[in-house]
C-alpha cells in the first residue's frame, strides 16, 4: 500500500491504490478508511493551485443535483506544502465503458437518455460570469490550433475537407448560449451504478463556454462505442432530435477537434495519436468530408414506445 501524509483524516486510510487509467497529469487514488468509507483522492503540483481550486468549486455546484456523482468532501495544500489535495466521495459502480455493450439496444440507448437529461442539467445551472468576448476568443483558439495542426507530422488524408469547412464556417460561432461545462462529459467519464443509474465523474477539465462545444466528444467517443447510446444521449438533452442550428455549429466543434486532438495526442505516444487519428477519418466518413452537418449514424429511431 502506497502511504500518502500531509492529508487531514489520512492516518485512518487502510487502503490507498493508485488509479492510472485516464489522461489527466492527477496523480489518483482509491482510498478506504478504517470505518469503509471510499474516497477518490487527486494529487496536483503546486502552482496549479488556482485552476484546482476552480475545478472545486465547480463540484460543489454540481453537487446540490440529484444524480450520482463525485461529491465534494475537502480540499487544500498538504502539510508538506508540496501539493494540492482534493478529497471526493466515490461513485461506485462499473465504468459505463466497459459494461455498456452488454445491454440491450433499447437499453444503451435508455442509458444515453438517462446522460442527456444529466447534462442538461448541469447546462441548467444559472451562470453569471462575465464570459463577454468569448466567441471571438474561442474562434482564435480554433484557427490558431487547426494552423499548428497543418504543421504537425500526422496529417491524415482528406484534412482538407475538415480544416476548409472549419475555416469557412467559423463565423456560426456567435451569441453562443453560455453554461456552466463539464467539459469532458463521455462515456468514460461515466458509472453504471448498482441501481442501474448514470454516474458522473472528472470534473478536472470543467469551465465555462458553448453548450454546444460540450458535445464534441459524443463524435469522438459515445458514437465509437455504441450508436444507441450516443443517439438517446442526444433525444434525452433534447426531448428530441435536435435543431439544424445544434447541428451547424457542432460540425464546426467536430471538424476542429478531430483534427486538434491528433496533435495533442503526440506526447503520449504513437498509440494515442493513431486512435486519434482514426477518430478523424470516422468524423470524415460520418459528415462525408463535411459535405453534410447531421452525420450519417444519427437516426432517431431509437424512440420507441
Amino acid at each position: 500500500m502506497d502511504t500518502i501524509t500531509g492529508i487531514p483524516g489520512s492516518e485512518a486510510w487502510t487502503v490507498i491504490q493508485p488509479i492510472l487509467k485516464g489522461w489527466s497529469s492527477d496523480r489518483k487514488y482509491f482510498i478506504e478508511d478504517k470505518e469503509g468509507q471510499k474516497r477518490l483522492l487527486r494529487l496536483s503540483d503546486r502552482e496549479t493551485y488556482d485552476r484546482k481550486r476552480e475545478e472545486y468549486e465547480m463540484i460543489q455546484r454540481v453537487n446540490p443535483l440529484d444524480f450520482p456523482m463525485s461529491r465534494a468532501v475537502d480540499f487544500g495544500i498538504t502539510t508538506q506544502g508540496e501539493n494540492i489535495y482534493m478529497l471526493l466521495t466515490w461513485v461506485e459502480g462499473r465504468p459505463l465503458e466497459e459494461c455498456l455493450l452488454s445491454f440491450t439496444e433499447q437499453e444503451q440507448y435508455r442509458l444515453g437518455t438517462e446522460a442527456g437529461g444529466i447534462l442538461k442539467r448541469i447546462h441548467s445551472i444559472p451562470n453569471y460570469e462575465d464570459l463577454s468576448g468569448w466567441e471571438d476568443r474561442m474562434k482564435q483558439k480554433i484557427l490558431d490550433k487547426i494552423k499548428e495542426y497543418e504543421h504537425c507530422p500526422y496529417r491524415i488524408p482528406g484534412d482538407e475537407a475538415a480544416l476548409a469547412y472549419v475555416r469557412g464556417n467559423i463565423g456560426l460561432i456567435v451569441d453562443t448560449h453560455k453554461v456552466y461545462q463539464h467539459r469532458d462529459f463521455h462515456i468514460g467519464n461515466l458509472i453504471y451504478t448498482s441501481e442501474g443509474r448514470i454516474g458522473v465523474i472528472d470534473f478536472n477539465r470543467s469551465g465555462s463556454g458553448d453548450y454546444v462545444e460540450e458535445f464534441y466528444k459524443l463524435q469522438s467517443f459515445d458514437r465509437e462505442r455504441s450508436l444507441a447510446f450516443a443517439q438517446g444521449k442526444l433525444d434525452g438533452y433534447f426531448g428530441g432530435p435536435p435543431p439544424e442550428s445544434f447541428w451547424k455549429r457542432l460540425a464546426v466543434y467536430v471538424a476542429f477537434a478531430s483534427l486538434s486532438s491528433i496533435q495533442w495526442a503526440i506526447p503520449y505516444g504513437q498509440e494515442d495519436i493513431e486512435g486519434m487519428q482514426a477518430r478523424c477519418e470516422l468524423a470524415l466518413a460520418d459528415y462525408e468530408q463535411f459535405t453534410r452537418v447531421i452525420p450519417g449514424w444519427y437516426r432517431p429511431f431509437w424512440r420507441k414506445d
